[in-house]
């Protein structure tokens, strides 16, 4: 990929790549979600209860509310170079610790509570270190990117994570049905590969922060929106993707081995929208604000109509379209979160908007289950209307980026 050469400040655009920060994005979603897939079948093999395996999951969402705006407003202090390559060089040794876990505990078998204690430790460890990345590589991108560049170039990193995010669990499942154990030992060496990428090719030029400058609050009106937007994008995804399936049983009123195929082929369509749509963004020249907006109503779109639904073909369209407009809104919402604030907080800004997106992770499967409760199509519909009401809410002229 040839060099990105929008930046604002000529002397630096020329040492800038986008292909490293694509690189890490896709080995690291491949990890993190490679490991989602094999919860199911460690968890029957050590002993560990639903709620044990869905805790651990929930891990590096939780590790990414606590720490992403931390270490992106460490990156604004300290240089991006620096903080990226400590979090994927903390990243890559805990998720080696994690994997040597699992194979000793499937060795030796210990004790349940052990065997989660431990598990739970080294996965929150590993989104702890992992938080750093997503923030930083935003802040660098900001930092070398035109403005008018920067929903193209974040929705290159959408797309790489996207398709590490299909693959993932494709190659997991794939190597798994051979041994569990493959997984594990070749999955973690995607982390040391993007380590090497990142120490080899980041740029050594920084940006650092203001001297006596102000520290970004979170309450910060120019990131109002972004914020907002964020949230109710992740919120949104999430709930659905924990819904699906028992929307495929009841709803569809399939057998649960049906339910399950039909529940994977429809997060599988989520993922191919995602990679095709932020690659079509990529040749668009739309500002941000018009990107989110089309995007967040074609999405609100495809969540309302999972209501008329009543076969699993449907319900895939539904869950493409959905996720064609997300597809618009997670890059375009960096963007203009970058484009709200000063060269010397867009670490601190990338930060808390990770950490939003990391509330919206933790809290839509909550409450998506407690809203299904009420009634299967309630998630989709309040998925919908939160979009509307955040993508088309009256923006201030005074405030706008």
């Amino acid at each position: 990929m040839n060099a990105i050469d929008t930046s604002l400040d000529t002397a630096t655009s020329t040492r800038f790549r986008l292909w490293p920060l694509m690189v890490e994005n896709f080995a690291c979603t491949v990890a993190v979600m490679s490991f989602v897939v094999l919860i199911g079948p460690l968890s029957r093999i050590l002993g560990l209860a639903p709620w044990q395996a869905g805790t651990t999951v929930a891990m590096v969402g939780i590790a990414w509310v606590l720490l992403a705006r931390a270490w992106g407003a460490a990156s604004d202090r300290l240089g991006r170079r620096k903080i990226l390559l400590t979090g994927l060089l903390g990243f890559v040794v805990s998720y080696t610790a994690l994997a040597a876990f699992v194979l000793v505990a499937l060795e030796w078998l210990p004790p349940s509570w052990l065997a989660f204690v431990g598990i739970v430790a080294l996965r929150g460890v590993a989104g702890g270190f992992y938080a750093a990345i997503p923030a930083t590589g935003a802040a660098l991108v900001a930092d070398h990117v035109a403005p008018e560049k920067r929903a193209s170039a974040m929705a290159g990193l959408g797309a790489a994570s996207a398709i590490g995010m299909v693959a993932g669990p494709g190659i997991a499942g794939l190597m798994a049905s051979y041994d569990l154990r493959l997984p594990l030992y070749v999955i973690t060496l995607l982390p040391v590969l993007a380590l090497f990428v990142f120490w080899r090719w980041l740029p050594r030029v920084e940006h650092h922060v203001v001297p006596d400058s102000r520290p970004l609050r979170v309450t910060d009106p120019r990131l109002r929106r972004p914020l907002l937007i964020g949230f109710s994008a992740m919120f949104s995804v999430t709930m659905a993707q924990v819904t699906v399936g028992f929307f495929a049983l009841d709803r569809l009123d399939l057998p649960s081995s049906e339910a399950a195929k039909v529940a994977g082929i429809a997060l599988t369509a989520v993922g191919v929208a995602l990679i095709f749509v932020q690659l079509l963004v990529r040749l668009l020249a739309w500002s941000p604000m018009r990107l989110i907006r089309v995007g967040g109503m074609v999405s609100a779109l495809g969540f309302s109509g999972v209501m008329l639904v009543d076969n699993a073909v449907q319900l895939w369209i539904a869950f493409f379209v959905a996720a064609a407009g997300m597809g618009w809104v997670f890059p375009s919402v960096a963007a203009l979160a970058a484009n709200a604030v000063e060269s010397h907080e867009q670490g601190a800004t990338a930060g808390t908007l990770g950490a939003a997106h990391g509330v919206g992770m933790i809290s839509g499967p909550l409450i998506g289950t407690l809203l299904y409760q009420l009634h299967v199509g309630l998630p989709y519909v309040v998925s919908a209307l939160l979009l509307a009401v955040a993508v088309l809410w009256p923006q201030s002229k005074a405030k706008a980026p």
